[in-house]
């Protein structure tokens, strides 16, 4: 197995592509890319996905967009435990704290980011070195009504938060699906933001995430239609 030279046509190309990886290591997939695999994810949380991206044909990287634009699909991987249960959150995109004004759910980056998603999950126990970890059937999924409700709930609760200049006061405890952390490579890293006075104010940069217990649904949906 090579890296994809092409991006794929259609999403039936996109999972056919993602299906072809399933069982296979990262230590496998490196090989034949050529790639070195980190002794650990400390630092390189991303590593695994680059690496999927390659063989899967995805070329936006961090950009605001889908990773596969011209489908409208995002990808995500996943890790999961030896009973297939998710392992941590999931990084969905950057929060914007300023300039919010006029973003509705609708044309918000993240119903953009979640309009379409494959799921690829990857063998994430702690005991296992990052090469030996097998790559899991993917799963492409849609949000569903209910699902979208939620989100959206979230998503405004915390942007009104985020305008009102309660930034600071937002918690991992808020949201039932969507919720919103600090993410930067260390705690030094400041961003401007609205304070509670209306003034601009400096605080860590902040992104938002996805829910254990939400993707852990994902999957069971998923597999128990199987």
């Amino acid at each position: 197995m090579k890296p994809a030279t092409t991006s794929p046509a259609t999403i039936e190309e996109l999972l056919t592509r993602a299906q072809a990886l399933a069982g296979l290591t990262l230590g496998e997939l490196a090989k034949w890319a050529n790639i070195q695999v980190p002794a650990n994810f400390k630092r390189e949380k991303g590593w695994t996905g680059q690496l999927l991206e390659l063989f899967l044909g995805a070329h936006a990287g961090s950009n605001p967009e889908q990773d596969f634009p011209d489908l409208g699909v995002e990808l995500k991987t996943l890790p999961i435990n030896s009973q297939g249960m998710p392992l941590e959150t999931t990084y969905v995109c950057f929060a914007h704290l300023l300039n919010v004004s006029g973003v509705t759910w609708e044309n918000s980056n993240v119903r953009n980011k979640l309009n379409c998603v494959l799921w690829v999950p990857v063998e994430g126990n702690r005991e296992l070195l990052p090469a030996q970890r097998r790559i899991a059937t993917p799963v492409l999924w849609q949000p569903s009504q209910k699902q979208l409700a939620v989100l959206k709930q979230d998503w405004e609760e915390l942007m009104d938060m985020i305008v009102l200049g309660e930034v600071e006061q937002i918690t991992a405890k808020h949201g039932q699906a969507l919720q919103i952390r600090p993410k930067a490579a260390n705690g030094k890293a400041l961003t401007d933001a609205i304070g509670s006075q209306g003034s601009i104010v400096q605080t860590r940069p902040r992104g938002f995430y996805l829910r254990k217990q939400f993707t852990q649904q994902i999957l069971l949906d998923a597999f128990s239609d199987l």
